[in-house]
This record gives structure tokens, C-alpha cells and sequence, in this order.
């Protein structure tokens, strides 16, 4: 049993000790899992299940984000795994026995025990900042919870991806007709075909659908995803709106190239891509009923997902990004048709990247402001997200 026990111990501690060691490596210059990948594979002694324990303990730390920053690497991989644990933990139990009895307590109780209560507003430390409609606290606890995966099956899969998740015993629920919500360690893509039968995308992603519905018949005939990236926009309006002229467009031809293989399976033909900087300047003369700008911004919404980027995060670039949107909402504006509709749409939590930009844009030009929103993610386990439907005068 002793032997055991030290087994156990020696176990953990190195796992702690590899922990140490990547997050000191790592400066924030790349995604976090990327860099991981990378180190894992110049470190061939680690097994899968070592990766998981280490990745596990250096994402809970980042976690924590500007929280109990004077606190050395160890405690505080130690403190995050208490505060994120919501069962019963092995790596604690090993190494810090006395709180991995209390894993079970609520939030605040925990905080009371690393540090106070005051602890948690810390964790982002910029709630001045933040969009109305957004409690701060609720917005930093949310970071010690690993949010969902969310999946929008698309038009008439229902049946079938429901099927396919209870023969593979998958628990899901349902927070929209269309909307599954699942674990985020179950590997979907050995399930079912992603983007044929049903598209990852988040919950409150799904939800700025709810502005496509809202376009009148004749606005729907073209439309222009401006910044596409990963394309659920894209496919999200193909699947809303019937039968539309789609094109698309992105800085990095990459993402292009991508998209053609995602719209293929997703059954999408016939759409223009090309490649532009909205930043630099507008297209030629061309015009759309319908113009998707799903803007370059923080991604504060989507930290949870990615704590590694609030734990680098800087203030200044929140006045960096909304430079960059005001550029391309400018740029973009020009190809609206009159009577045309323009949906502005960021991941971001700053009220500069909201509804400040919505503000600054109406001083500027004598839109109609259909509706403006932020959709706080936080009550389900999702991201956060922002949109605002504008149309332009005839």
C-alpha cells in the first residue's frame, strides 16, 4: 500500500513537473494546443494518458487568467485544478489530498479557501470594459468551466445524427430544435460526417441565425460573407435562406482552399471566393442584398475555449482590433445594395467592439438599426457572442 501511495506521488509530481516546464516554454505566440503538439512530439516519453494529465493541469492554469499571479507555477497549476474540478480528481487527491475533499463545493466556497472571494473578479480583471448585458462575475467564474461542443444538424439530419449519438451510448441535450449540445472530449468526428449531417458551431453562433431570419424574401437572392474563416456563416445562410447566390472571401488563401473542401461535403456549388484585405480597400463595384461581416476581433467570447489567450492578453488590443473593424465595416458598406442588409458579428466580450462600433457606425451614416444584441454564453457553457442587423436606406 506504501509503495502504491509514493508510486502514485512520484507520478504526479513529475506530471506537475512536465506542467512547469511547458507552460515556462511557452510565450503565448501560438495556440496553445499547437505548441503542445510540437513539445509532446520532441518528448516522446510521454503516453497518451500522461499528455492528457499534463494538458489537463496546464490549461486549468491558464484558466485562472490574471488571477494569483505572484503565486509560483506549481501552486498554482495545483490551486486551478482544485477551482476547476467539479468531481473528484486523481492528480489532486495525490497532491493536494486536503482540498481534493472539497472539489465538491460551490465556486465561492472554493475561492474562499485558495484566496477569497475577491479572487475571482481578478481572473479578467477589465469589467468596465465589457458589453452591457454581461455580469463580470458570472463572466469570470465562467472560465473554470471547459465549455460545451455544440453541433447544428443541419436540414432534415436530424433523425439521423440523433440516432448515431445513442448507438454510440453519446449524452447530448438540446437547447434548440436543431442545436446538440455534448461533451467537448467526444470525438464527433468518428459519429457522424461533420458539415454533411451536422456543422460544429457554437451555441450562440447558431443563435445569429435568428438575424438571417429576419431579411425579407427579396433580400436573400446575394449575399457576401466578407471574412468567411472556418465558414459556418456560410453554410448556416445556405441552409436558412434557400436559394442564394453565396460568395465568399478572406485575406488568407488558405482558408479558401479549406472552405473548398467544407462547402463540397456540405453540399454547396456554384460560389465565387477570392481573396481580399477589407483593410486596404473595397471590391470593385459590386453589390449584394446581403453582406455577412463576421469581423476580425479579441475572441474574448471564445476564452474559454482558448484561456491561454486571456492569460496573454493585453488592453491595448482591444483599441487594435476595433481600428481593424472600422476599416473593413467602411470598406464593405459600399457594396450593400439600397434597402440591403449588412450583419456585424463579433466573438468579442468589449463594449469597443460592440456596441460602441454599432454607435460610431450610425453617427457616421443614416442606417437603420434593425436589431443589436450580446449573447452571453456563460448560462450554457458556451461562447459569448454579438450582432447587430443594420439595413441600408433605398
Amino acid at each position: 500500500m506504501q509503495a502504491d501511495l509514493l508510486c502514485r506521488v512520484s507520478i504526479a509530481q513529475s506530471h506537475l513537473n512536465s506542467a512547469v516546464a511547458i507552460i515556462e516554454q511557452y510565450r503565448g505566440e501560438e495556440p496553445f494546443a499547437s505548441f503542445l503538439r510540437k513539445y509532446f512530439s520532441g518528448n516522446k516519453k510521454f503516453g497518451s494518458k500522461d499528455r492528457r494529465q499534463i494538458a489537463h493541469m496546464c490549461y486549468c492554469y491558464f484558466r485562472l487568467g490574471k488571477a494569483l499571479m505572484n503565486m509560483p507555477t506549481n501552486q498554482r497549476i495545483v490551486a486551478a485544478l482544485f477551482l476547476c474540478s467539479n468531481t473528484p480528481d486523481a492528480l489532486l487527491d495525490t497532491l493536494k489530498p486536503d482540498w481534493s475533499e472539497k472539489v465538491l463545493l460551490s465556486v465561492e466556497e472554493k475561492l474562499a479557501i485558495v484566496e477569497g472571494k475577491e479572487m475571482v473578479s481578478s481572473i479578467f480583471p477589465w469589467g468596465e470594459l465589457l458589453s452591457v448585458g454581461l455580469d463580470h462575475q458570472q463572466f469570470c467564474k465562467s472560465f473554470l468551466i471547459q465549455p460545451d461542443l455544440f453541433l447544428r444538424i443541419r436540414p432534415g439530419q436530424a433523425e439521423k445524427v440523433e440516432l448515431k449519438l445513442r448507438q454510440a451510448g453519446v449524452i447530448f441535450s438540446k437547447p434548440d430544435e436543431a442545436c446538440i449540445a455534448l461533451d467537448n472530449r467526444t470525438k464527433i468526428d468518428e459519429l457522424i460526417v461533420l458539415d454533411k449531417e451536422a456543422v460544429v458551431q457554437d451555441y450562440n453562433s447558431q443563435k445569429v441565425g435568428d438575424y438571417m431570419r429576419l431579411l425579407p424574401e427579396q433580400q436573400k437572392r446575394k449575399v457576401w460573407d466578407c471574412c468567411a474563416a472556418s465558414g459556418g456563416k456560410s453554410i448556416m445562410a445556405f441552409d436558412l435562406l434557400g436559394d442564394i447566390q453565396l460568395v465568399v472571401s478572406d485575406v488568407r488563401e488558405s482558408i479558401l482552399a479549406n472552405l473548398k473542401k467544407r462547402f463540397s461535403t456540405a453540399g454547396i456549388k456554384g460560389y465565387k471566393s477570392f481573396v481580399v484585405d477589407l483593410t486596404v480597400a473595397p471590391l470593385s463595384d459590386e453589390k449584394f442584398d446581403f453582406v455577412i461581416a463576421d469581423v476580425p476581433c479579441s475572441g474574448s467570447g471564445t476564452w474559454g475555449r482558448t484561456p491561454e489567450q486571456l492569460f496573454y492578453f493585453k488592453e491595448k488590443l482591444v483599441e487594435h482590433y476595433a481600428i481593424l473593424q472600422r476599416k473593413i465595416i467602411s470598406n464593405v458598406l459600399t457594396h450593400v445594395k439600397p434597402g440591403g442588409y449588412i450583419l456585424y458579428i463579433t466573438c468579442s466580450v468589449f463594449s469597443a467592439e460592440n456596441e460602441e462600433m454599432i454607435n460610431w457606425f450610425l453617427k457616421q451614416r443614416q442606417w437603420n438599426l434593425i436589431k443589436m444584441e450580446l449573447l452571453p454564453g456563460c448560462s450554457f457553457r458556451a461562447d459569448t457572442m454579438f450582432a447587430a442587423l443594420l439595413q441600408k436606406p433605398l
